[in-house]
């Protein structure tokens, strides 16, 4: 073998000694970066989006998560409005029964400060028919609590209390809401857990719900948040720290027997805003109301009863001197629409009547005798229907 054969031997095994070399530095570098980036907590999830077209090289869309940034701003977010929320405790008094006196009976929910005066936003049914209430603040102290209003129509309470205020929540902006946005539930369920953070995402909004009394709650945000008994009154809360709804419901079936999950709802803050400084600054939410004790109809009461209409208001009594009364409507009357919105599934007596506002005149549309007539009648304004 010449020289010239074993110089060039050699220059190949130096040329390919340095690359190995370089790719096991390069390979130990890009694990190093991995393993550097798991080790400092900054985990990314790489999501395609879109696949790539068979037909070309153009490689497909990648989304990057970053987990921490949303563990984070949920973080930032409790530690903002958990301090302005409180547990509710209330002593509803024991009841004579045929068995005698029964004691008295603790109901607990939860609520918000919504002002450094001491005001705190919660549900009607959390302090409905309770005689005293008190108030366990984050930090476990627990002061007495005053009971200033209630619209039981929107489930919204008003209380206040003397001591210290430690925080006060950021009230939000809930027409802005969209379906999939990260939501917060902050609360105490079942009374004993104490400022519990539930996550989830707004469901839905708009829901309509069926109460049984005559009417329908509207305009709810639905989420799968988790909540429950206890909960009530606390807030729902976004990832910047606002509160955009006051929890107040869950549902766990159907009538059919159906049953559900994560199927919790909430009061839209702006609509709890209105009401609450209503109710601040008079005591009261003023609601419009005619002066009539009333039984609702549907279809099955109508055929029971062989009624001219399928829907609308039976007129039981009339209060004397009320607006009805001097609007000239009568027992036994049937008021079938008001301006001309008859009622029906989606629109009870009581859903149309507070669209309007005490002093507002409107036109009943009336069955008597079985014919049709028209009343004007001017609202009043009470707590009364």
């Amino acid at each position: 073998m010449s020289w010239k054969k074993i110089i060039y031997l050699l220059l190949v095994m130096v040329i390919a000694g340095l690359s190995a070399l370089t790719g096991a530095a390069a390979g130990g570098a890009a694990v190093y970066t991995v393993v550097s980036r798991e080790q400092a907590g900054n985990l990314f999830t790489s999501i395609p989006m879109f696949a790539s077209d068979p037909n070309n090289n153009t490689p497909g869309q990648t989304l990057v998560l970053n987990s921490t940034d949303v563990e984070t701003a949920i973080t930032q977010a409790v530690q903002k409005v958990g301090p302005a929320v409180v547990t509710i405790v209330g002593t509803i008094p024991g009841q004579m029964t045929f068995f005698g006196q029964t004691g008295d009976q603790t109901v607990s929910g939860s609520g918000f400060f919504i002002s450094d005066e001491g005001y705190i936003l919660t549900n009607n049914h959390v302090v409905e028919g309770t005689k005293e209430v008190s108030i366990i603040l984050s930090d476990g102290r627990e002061e007495k609590a005053a009971l200033v209003g209630t619209d039981p129509y929107s489930d919204i309470a008003i209380l206040k209390t003397e001591g210290a205020v430690p925080s006060v929540a950021v009230l939000g902006n809930s027409d802005l809401l969209n379906s999939g946005e990260s939501v917060i539930a902050i609360g105490s369920p079942l009374g004993d857990f104490k400022n519990t953070v539930t996550v989830g995402v707004v469901s839905g909004t708009g829901r309509s719900i069926d109460t049984g009394q005559g009417y329908q709650v509207e305009g709810l945000i639905q989420t799968d948040a988790a909540i429950n008994q206890g909960n009530s009154g606390g807030p729902l809360v976004n990832l910047a720290g606002e509160v955009i709804g006051v929890n107040n419901m869950i549902v766990r079936g159907s009538a059919s027997g159906a049953v559900a999950e994560g199927l919790g709802f909430a009061i839209p803050v702006n609509t709890a805003q209105a009401v609450a400084n209503q109710i601040v600054a008079q005591g009261y939410f003023s609601r419009p109301f005619m002066g009539i004790s009333y039984q609702a109809i549907s279809p099955d009461i109508a055929a029971n009863y062989n009624l001219p209409v399928q829907w609308g208001v039976y007129v039981t009594k009339v209060a004397a001197d009320s607006p009805a009364s001097k609007a000239g409507l009568q027992a036994d009357d049937i008021i079938i629409s008001l301006n001309n919105v008859k009622m029906d599934e989606t629109h009870n007596y009581l859903n149309v009547l507070y669209t309007y506002k005490p002093g507002d005149q409107v036109t009943l549309g009336v069955m008597r005798d079985g014919k049709e007539i028209t009343i004007q009648i001017t609202l009043g304004e009470s707590s009364q229907t």
